[in-house]
């Protein structure tokens, strides 16, 4: 049976973080990238990712996650059965994140003043506007030799890796409080009752069966409906049938 993972922020934060992560993974390809097309969507992610950044101030708020994340390892350091080697080496690397973020300005703020970005940047947000007649500088330096474009994307993504790496370890974190449990919702529909700590809620459902899950609330309560991805003839989206699924509230 073909399954996947369904995730619902249940508020703006891990909403922002699932959508930079979404971002880095699209960037992380660029490293292996041969074709001129895999550049420019590089570039297209980039760009969308600073916009991103911009309009937001992450820092203070992954900092406060690395910091809980930091007296939570503490914690757990008292327990007789933990992998004390594993949990040092978790400590540290959180640690120096936690000193990179303290030492740097805004996030993104270099990458936005680089020469070249900043001549590119401005048309990709035109529809078809990466053309050689609307950007020859981009059309120049996809010319060149593909270990030096690899290299550049690797300095252009250094700037990026303290928050890459925070955004990494806070949605493990945060994706680790929550254990899969078995469920049915009649009728494709299923209504459950948020916990205070819980920020994200993971669904584990069928991809084979036609059916996919919706969420519709809050930190407080929530609803998740099943839809068809085809609809019926009389146009009707609703699943009839018990859904099992498991779920997670993290």
């Amino acid at each position: 049976m073909s399954q996947a993972i369904y995730e619902f922020p249940l508020n703006e934060k891990v909403r922002t973080y699932l959508r930079l992560e979404q971002l880095f993974k699209q960037l992380v390809n660029a490293n292996s990238a041969t074709e001129n097309w895999q550049f420019i969507h590089f570039f297209s992610s980039l760009f969308t990712l600073l916009d991103l950044l911009e309009r937001l101030d992450l820092r203070n708020d992954v900092l406060k996650d690395i910091e809980l994340h930091e007296k939570n390892l503490v914690i757990w350091s008292q327990h007789p059965n933990i992998d004390t080697e594993a949990l040092q080496q978790s400590l540290q690397k959180i640690l120096r994140l936690r000193e990179s973020l303290k030492g740097t300005k805004k996030i993104g703020a270099d990458l936005k003043e680089e020469r070249f970005l900043a001549s590119i940047r401005q048309r990709f947000s035109i529809p078809g506007g990466t053309c050689s007649f609307d950007l020859p500088n981009l059309h120049y330096w996809l010319q060149q030799a593909n270990a030096d474009k690899i290299r550049q994307v690797q300095t252009w993504m250094q700037e990026l890796s303290a928050i890459k790496e925070a955004i990494e370890i806070t949605l493990s974190f945060l994706r680790e409080r929550g254990r899969f449990v078995q469920y049915e919702a009649e009728k494709g529909f299923y209504q459950g009752i948020a916990e205070d700590k819980n920020e994200l809620i993971r669904v584990f459902s069928s991809t084979d069966q036609g059916y996919y899950p919706m969420l519709s609330g809050n930190k407080y309560r929530y609803a998740i409906r099943f839809t068809m991805f085809t609809p019926s003839m009389q146009g009707n989206s609703s699943v009839d049938a018990v859904v099992p699924f498991k779920l997670a509230c993290c």
